[in-house]
């Protein structure tokens, strides 16, 4: 079958992806590519998809979308993956809200508590109608960010 994204490699792009396999420069996924990506090129090795595949330990179509993406996206995006526009999850908090998350953790805890524990910081938020309802993990989460 003709392929229809052909992967023609410069001597610096594939300097660069030989460093990258060679000392195992970044991430699992970056040397898998990197080592594909030398394989399926045209005016080296020029393995065949399967070939490919079959060397390490993945599907052809993955071989397909990393050939795919090297031509219409560019050799970083192909090599290091492309970035998430947003977010899984959208944020429940804004930073004015988070401000005053931390605002109330610095003040005087309530009468009774020596101490501000997480759940209390969480209860007394959504009494002070800084967010509707919020976990005592998101309260967690938000002052360690900053702490």
């Amino acid at each position: 079958m003709e392929k229809k994204y052909i992967v023609r490699l410069t001597d610096e792009e594939r300097n660069v992806l030989r460093d990258v396999v060679k000392k195992l420069k970044g991430t699992s996924q970056k040397v898998r590519r990197a080592q594909i990506l030398l394989k399926a090129d045209a005016d080296g090795p020029n393995w065949t998809d399967k070939k490919i595949a079959e060397a390490f330990s993945c599907r052809t179509k993955t071989v397909e979308n990393i050939r795919q993406r090297l031509v219409t996206d560019g050799f970083e995006i192909a090599l290091n993956g492309k970035k998430r526009d947003t977010p899984p999850r959208q944020k429940l908090l804004d930073g004015e809200q988070e401000a005053k998350v931390i605002a109330l953790r610095l003040g005087v805890p309530p009468k009774g508590f020596a101490n501000w524990t997480l759940r209390l910081l969480a209860e007394q938020v959504v009494e002070l109608e800084i967010a509707d309802s919020i976990s005592h993990e998101t309260v967690r989460r938000t002052l360690k960010k900053t702490g």
